[in-house]
């Protein structure tokens, strides 16, 4: 498996597994937790969730596939905004790691821009770090702007940006991911095939062929790229764990990039941080 190496020096997964929407159907929740453990055994031993899915229900998923598997996992959950209080973020990973049946979460995200202050987040990240209950944190759906005002009130020890990135959603190339990579903070892309919406025709479906691969493979390994991005796709089912894991050994040469370049061209212009 590729790796990503964070602001600290440690190293984690390119590619890691969503879990958005999981944990909501109890008919589902035996193949879920089975796709989990496979994209773990596979090398994608990065979890990603947040106390919003499914009103903690993923959370709780999470930590029952976990079970036997928790010190091979580079875990990550995120907070509600309005839980972001100095003492309100304490409280909400005192819940997260409950349902998660665990300890310690290794990336704890501010899950996006609320009314509380920066200020006030990072002192309950700093508290909950000096507790041991976890080892990072970062931030999510965080634009430019957004990024420069967390370091001026103290954030320099954000560890990640989990940001809506995909061929179809550059935006971020304009400003963003050029200011992560001059301080070092990785990019974690999120819904990096749209949640399946990508085109599997056109650009993606001619890589696609080219390298006898499935166009989302392409798109995955697209996210990829600069070895500084960690993608996170959703997969409930074991092919598709699969096909994700083996996009990360997918390389794209620069007739391939510049093929999505011409379909799905960089910006030249800023626009506002997207969100799904």
């Amino acid at each position: 498996m590729k790796m990503v190496e964070l602001p600290g020096g440690e190293r984690v997964p390119a590619l890691g597994l969503g879990t958005w929407y999981m944990g909501e159907r109890a008919a589902m929740r035996a193949a879920e937790i089975d796709s989990l453990r496979l994209g773990i055994d596979l090398g994608a031993a990065l979890v990603d969730t947040a106390e919003m899915y499914g009103d903690g229900r993923t959370e709780t998923l999470v930590g029952a596939a976990l079970a036997g598997y928790r010190e091979r996992v580079f875990l990550v959950s995120k907070v509600y905004p309005h839980n972001a209080s100095r003492t309100g973020v304490v409280l909400a990973c005192e819940r997260s790691l409950k349902r998660l049946s665990t300890d310690r979460i290794d990336l704890y995200l501010l899950h996006w821009r609320g009314s509380h202050p920066f200020a006030e987040t990072i002192a309950g990240f700093e508290a909950l770090q000096a507790a041991g209950k976890i080892r990072h944190w970062g931030v999510s759906n965080l634009d430019a702007d957004d990024m420069a005002e967390l370091f001026a009130a103290g954030g320099t020890a954000c560890a990640a940006n989990q940001i809506l990135y995909n061929p179809g959603r550059r935006g971020p190339e304009f400003d963003l991911l050029p200011l992560l990579e001059r301080r070092g903070i990785p990019v974690m892309a999120y819904s990096p095939i749209e949640q399946a919406r990508l085109p599997r025709g056109g650009a993606l479906g001619g890589v696609a062929h080219k390298h006898g691969v499935d166009p989302f493979q392409v798109a995955l390994a697209w996210a990829m790229r600069s070895g500084k991005a960690i993608a996170i796709p959703k997969a409930a089912r074991p092919d598709h764990v699969r096909a994700n894991v083996a996009a990360a050994d997918l390389v794209l040469d620069a007739e391939d990039l510049a093929v999505i370049d011409a379909e799905f061209p960089p910006p030249r212009r800023k626009s506002g941080l997207e969100m799904l």
